[in-house]
């Protein structure tokens, strides 16, 4: 998929890697971009990107459906919706109280559920359309300290897997974004061991928007800002065994 004459949609555009990807589908020649958070940000941030702002919270149906909705009436049939919102910071097991895991599923994965059902039909009706989620490396492994924040990356995983083989027919296309460390707000107050041996250090939010452009064009199903993911899933996948090993040396050196 090319970008430019396209309608894209970015939630969570207004930092991080929602802006680096906006501002580069800007960049490619996007018809429009439509920026979506509830950041106080967001007007700031379309302006200066070349972006149109709309108010939306992906932890409610209604309101992406409205973000949905209001794009169309005012710039045209959707043809990119980025699934980028997402929230961490919930560290602990299943110990975590039923509302913080409720508040994160509700972002992670959620999100994604409704953008897709909102989505999908509009896209069979036109013969096609494109939806890329941001998950994390944490969804096709692991992230040591927080299990809301690994289970849901695995379940918004495991969604556009889903998505992917049911609607392939129909011409709609997935793709699933799994960086390890990105420089964002969301890492700043991450371990600066656990990130330089377990992320190998983060990455600039321009190198994943990068690695985007490229994988839309491929049409890859797995977008990977950091290529030693893919080593690191196949080491999964061939042993197991030798896998869990090798996290629970990192659980002991890191968090005792």
């Amino acid at each position: 998929m090319q970008v430019d004459n396209k309608v894209c949609v970015v939630t969570g555009g207004a930092a991080g890697i929602g802006q680096a990807l906006a501002h580069r589908f800007v960049s490619e020649g996007a018809r429009c971009v439509v920026i979506a958070d509830i950041a106080p940000e967001l007007e700031a941030t379309a302006r200066e990107i070349g972006a149109h702002a709309i108010r939306a919270d992906v932890s409610s149906e209604a309101s992406i459906r409205a973000l949905i909705e209001e794009t169309e009436e005012r710039f045209g049939p959707i043809s990119l919706f980025v699934a980028n919102a997402g929230i961490g910071g919930v560290s602990g097991g299943v110990e975590v109280p039923d509302e913080e895991w409720q508040h994160i599923w509700e972002i992670n994965v959620m999100h994604h559920v409704w953008a897709a059902r909102h989505m999908v039909p509009r896209w069979k009706e036109r013969g096609g359309g494109y939806l890329l989620t941001t998950a994390s490396a944490a969804g096709l492994l692991s992230n040591l300290g927080t299990a809301p924040y690994t289970v849901t990356k695995h379940a918004a995983v495991a969604l556009a897997e889903w998505l992917s083989i049911t609607h392939a027919d129909e011409n709609i296309r997935v793709s699933v974004l799994c960086p390890q460390g990105v420089r964002t707000a969301m890492t700043e107050g991450d371990d600066p061991a656990v990130v330089n041996v377990v992320a190998q250090g983060l990455v600039e939010t321009d190198d994943v928007a990068d690695a985007v452009i490229a994988g839309l064009e491929s049409e890859s199903f797995h977008i990977l800002p950091h290529p030693q993911v893919a080593e690191y899933v196949k080491h999964k996948g061939a042993d197991i065994e030798s896998w869990l090993g090798a996290m629970r040396k990192l659980q002991r050196r890191f968090f005792g």
